[in-house]
């Protein structure tokens, strides 16, 4: 934010950085051949799951966690590339490297995305937007890939910013302007509004901020439970979360022990499908989205594999879970030997469990 809006020399300001189609945009940057093309990124198998799409697929319907079948039937020109997780990482670290210029104050998301607070910035250029300006030029210029950037008073704000101009673009929501910015979004776009808690809202007739606004503690309390104070709370632009630089990376799992080993593809696909369901439903109850999913496999002579998948966007339904789990299963097959253990974990999550905050109530002047 502009120097005109610091009477509040405490006020935040945060800054909400996410890569374009990352995983899919280096692939078209290393290989000219991909550009204007659509891509997708990941197993083109039959069960195989889609990390990341293109813009270009993107407009067909293709999105991360996906099974490559329906991707292929809405986009049949759809390219399939493998991910390479190691390149991914080394341009994560150079654009990591660039936040460090400006601050200290950096919570990462995923290897593309992250939150900065430039309240006290490095350089003392001390305009918020200028600086989300120059992060981008400066991606750009060093690893020849384009971001979107959000810039406003809290994580909340900053981060439906960054979605507003996407892809390549900027966009500022000023103090002033937050509370009429909430009121006119749909309420599946806040953070901490999973698709499972927007069909909760829409129906009890709550679809846009507005009506999430209407709403008073007690209703939201009854229907939304730890989560209704930051509900209420972001109806009215309040986000009270700080940028958490130690930021703990927590994952959801579980595992199935048997009594007798698991020795055809067919009684492995069972078994991975209910412990993904499981882990999704406790994923569900508190609130938790994952990016990457992991398979466990410990074979009867005790000897341990681990397989995992990473998406641009959160898993948000057991049936992309199973799928996520079932495309790692496809590199233990065929089955050499017994399973005696299977586990599924999710884990590079989107942790709403922290939206449990105080109301901020409105003062009675």
């Amino acid at each position: 934010m502009s120097e005109e809006h610091s009477e509040d020399s405490r006020q935040r300001k945060v800054i909400h950085v996410d890569m374009d189609a990352f995983y899919a945009s280096v692939e078209q940057r290393d290989n000219p051949g991909l550009r204007g093309k659509p891509v997708a990124v990941g197993g083109g198998s039959k069960r195989g799951v889609v990390a990341a799409a293109s813009y270009e697929a993107r407009k067909y319907g293709v999105r991360s966690a996906m099974p490559s079948v329906s991707a292929q039937k809405r986009c049949p020109d759809l390219i399939f590339v493998k991910p390479r997780f190691e390149i991914y990482r080394e341009i994560s670290q150079i654009i990591r490297s660039i936040f460090h210029r400006h601050t200290d104050l950096i919570e990462p998301l995923a290897l593309d995305e992250a939150y900065l607070d430039v309240t006290d910035d490095k350089l003392g250029v001390g305009s918020a937007t200028l600086i989300a300006e120059q992060i981008r030029a400066d991606i750009f210029a060093e690893t020849g890939l384009t971001a979107s950037a959000g810039v406003s008073y809290n994580k909340l704000l900053a981060k439906l910013a960054c979605e507003q101009n996407k892809p390549n673009g900027l966009f500022v929501i000023r103090p002033e302007q937050g509370e009429e910015y909430i009121a006119g979004c749909d309420v599946a776009k806040i953070h901490g509004v999973g698709p499972r808690t927007a069909e909760r809202m829409h129906a009890l007739g709550i679809f846009t901020g507005a009506d999430l606004r209407a709403r008073s503690l007690e209703e939201l309390r009854s229907g939304f439970g730890k989560a209704s104070g930051y509900f209420f709370n972001a109806a009215r632009g309040v986000d009270n979360r700080p940028v958490r630089v130690n930021r703990i990376r927590k994952s959801v799992g579980a595992e199935r022990t048997f009594f007798e080993d698991i020795r055809t593809e067919a009684l492995l696909v069972a078994a991975i499908e209910r412990v993904a369901d499981e882990v999704f439903a406790r994923s569900d109850r508190i609130h938790l989205r994952g990016k990457t999913a992991t398979l466990k496999i410990k074979y009867q002579d005790f000897e341990l594999h681990t397989r995992q998948a990473s998406f641009s966007d959160p898993i948000d339904s057991a049936e992309s879970l199973k799928l996520a789990a079932l495309a790692q299963m496809q590199k233990f097959l065929p089955l050499e030997k017994g399973i005696r253990l299977v586990g599924v974990s999710l884990s590079n999550l989107v942790d709403d469990d922290e939206l449990e905050q105080e109301p901020q109530l409105p003062l009675d002047l």
